[in-house]
């Protein structure tokens, strides 16, 4: 009998959990809060570690401290976003030289430092199921302009390909690769889900591709269209 392939994933939250949940499928999976990890345990030898946490509590020391735990053999994959890209205007993609600096930026450089096997996966904004484009607490204005969402789903289904081909570095876009207009995205959900909507100000054109995934990975996203990443 052949052992199946480890998975470790630090953080199971509302990415973390699910990502598991379809994981243990295929293979060992374990999942823990990144406070509940423990510096000595058989979870740092795993073949992959997926790093799925939130930039907020010492982020930076979490990343080093993942990062000199994990054995030297495993592939780590984290879970990043496309805020790196913040002071683009225009189309973006993977070759983009980044020149302002930010906390997400900061990370990447340095795990990659740290380690060689290493697969960067820049999220867009996280969307589907309870997470509704439009349905905020408290902000009422927004600058109007094109979308880059990805579905919970997507995120999963694409970080399953890229462990099943053992792709072991290189950095990916995660954005849905259609992007219509946020007040476009707002208005249908104020009617789909009785939401108030918020009013409208300025303009920005960032649209952040994902044709490398596509390309790469041979590709095809399950909820391509933000318009639709809500519908029954």
């Amino acid at each position: 009998m052949i052992d199946k392939i480890s998975i470790g994933i630090v953080g199971c939250g509302w990415l973390g959990k699910p990502l598991a949940k379809v994981l243990t499928d295929t293979y060992n999976v374990e999942c823990y809060s990144r406070e509940n990890t423990t510096d000595d345990s058989s979870f740092w030898q795993s073949d992959t570690i997926i790093i799925a946490i939130n930039t907020k509590d010492n982020y930076l020391q979490t990343l080093q401290k993942i990062a000199t735990l994990t054995a030297s053999t495993s592939t780590i994959i984290l879970m990043s976003s496309i805020s790196v890209y913040r002071e683009f205007d225009t189309v973006v993609d993977e070759s983009a030289v980044i020149i302002k600096t930010g906390r997400q930026r900061e990370a990447e450089e340095l795990m990659q430092g740290l380690r060689d096997k290493l697969v960067i996966l820049r999220l867009g904004g996280l969307m589907g199921d309870d997470r509704i484009s439009g349905k905020w607490k408290s902000i009422s204005i927004f600058a109007d302009g094109e979308v880059n969402y990805i579905h919970r789903d997507d995120v999963i289904n694409i970080t399953k390909n890229i462990l099943e081909q053992n792709i072991q570095s290189g950095i990916y876009n995660l954005v849905a690769p259609k992007h219509p207009l946020r007040s476009e995205v707002h208005k249908k959900n104020s009617k789909a889900f009785g939401l108030e909507l918020g009013t409208f100000e300025g303009r920005t054109h960032r649209e952040v591709s994902s044709q490398k995934v596509v390309k790469e990975l041979n590709y095809t996203f399950l909820h391509p269209d933000p318009l639709e990443f809500w519908s029954q």
